[in-house]
């Protein structure tokens, strides 16, 4: 059951998180003044963003989770998963304003998807290696590959349905682009709230499984 829970919150979670290289690199390439100086920086480099975050800010959750289970006060995984959708969806409302300057005909500042990716970064780093950590604690042990194998596949889900939000933005309809974003904030957030008051449910029924 607990597997089931997360299955669908690592699927929630990544069609949000995925954006990334799909409407978000979009609007880097047509609403964003790339323009540093001399160099008309490619709207491929913000693509950067998140792999230095996630190097920057790892060992820092890796310290947090550490410091928090040694004072028993450790949240348990779906109360991180919870966590992770909420940041994803808070990236989302940034986004929605930073629309807001494109529908009135301007272009914004790189530092908009860059406050994005920030929180994305820690949505991701609540949610995968905890994700990944659970599928192979909660498993029997003659099922752990099949069970990695389940939490690959809720990826690959979440990819896809990235891939169908992402094809509802529509470069000629400018005006629908807040309401796109605010949609996937309630997304990541409604998901989140869930997740939040299921997880003592959750956590009874993982028994010792931290």
């Amino acid at each position: 059951g607990v597997m089931f829970l997360l299955f669908l919150g690592c699927a929630m979670f990544w069609a949000g998180f995925e954006q990334a290289g799909a409407s978000l690199n979009l609007f880097s390439e047509r609403h964003t003044d790339r323009m540093i100086g001399n160099w008309d920086m490619s709207a491929g480099v913000l693509q950067s963003v998140n792999p230095i975050f996630i190097i920057l800010f790892a060992p820092v959750f890796a310290a947090l989770w550490v410091t928090l289970g040694k004072r028993n006060l450790d949240p348990s995984s779906p109360v991180k998963f919870g966590l992770g959708l909420i940041l994803m969806g808070v990236g989302f409302i940034v986004m929605y304003f930073a629309s807001q300057y494109v529908v009135a005909g301007q272009k914004v500042l790189p530092t908009w998807l860059i406050l994005t990716y920030l929180f994305h970064t820690f949505g991701e780093l609540c949610l995968s290696p905890v994700g990944l950590s659970s599928f192979s604690k909660l498993a029997p042990a003659r099922f752990v590959g099949q069970a990695l194998g389940v939490w690959f596949m809720a990826t690959a889900l979440g990819n896809n349905l990235a891939g169908q939000i992402a094809g509802e933005f529509d470069p000629n309809n400018l005006p629908t682009m807040p309401g796109q974003f605010l949609f996937i904030f309630w997304w990541g957030a409604i998901a989140g709230i869930v997740m939040l008051l299921l997880s003592p449910w959750a956590k009874k029924l993982m028994g010792d499984s931290r």
